[in-house]
């Protein structure tokens, strides 16, 4: 159960990465799919080359392979990112642009709906282990007193998990609110 509802977590702090703060991060571009090689390979940036953050304002992609540098280019572009990919000799440049005080309200908004989604599936995953407990008690095969104090143990990991994303996204709106 705890894993599951980890699980969630795990999700709303990665997708949570992926929101842009105006500072270069390697979560901005990593999980972008690529049709490398004419289109018959899928893959994510990450698999096709090295991410590296040079200062706090720019990405450098190094490609594996030079000859898919040019379709890595195109799709990043092709992601509406909001970044503009530069090809310099055998290596990406991204520049990331500073973020407008509107641009970061946005950001915030788009924050706290992907914080209430993971709330959502933690909750999600509450509900159906209440199920499973209540079809347990029902059979017979759960004593009342078993059902009760599993029932508590499941809200404390809950509040936990709750807590946990409430904490992902302090901070992350505190970094988003940073100029």
């Amino acid at each position: 159960m705890k894993t599951k509802m980890q699980r969630c977590v795990d999700f709303v702090r990665a997708d949570v990465g992926t929101i842009r703060t105006g500072r270069a991060t390697s979560a901005l571009v990593e999980n972008i799919v690529i049709g490398a090689y004419g289109g018959t390979a899928k893959m994510k940036v990450v698999e096709l080359g090295t991410i590296s953050v040079s200062d706090a304002q720019s990405l450098v992609i190094t490609p594996y392979d030079p000859s898919i540098i040019g379709d890595i280019r195109r799709d990043i572009e092709a992601a509406n990112t909001g970044l503009t990919p530069v090809i310099d000799n055998n290596v990406i440049r991204i520049a990331v642009p500073a973020l407008t005080s509107q641009r970061r309200l946005e950001y915030v908004k788009m924050l706290h709906v992907k914080l209430e989604d993971g709330r959502v599936k933690v909750r999600q995953t509450r509900h159906d282990s209440m199920t499973d407990l209540k079809r347990k008690f029902e059979d017979g095969s759960l004593n009342e007193d078993d059902r009760r104090r599993t029932e508590e143990e499941l809200q404390k990991i809950t509040d936990q998990m709750m807590e946990e994303i409430e904490k992902i996204g302090k901070a992350k709106e505190a970094e988003l609110m940073v100029i």
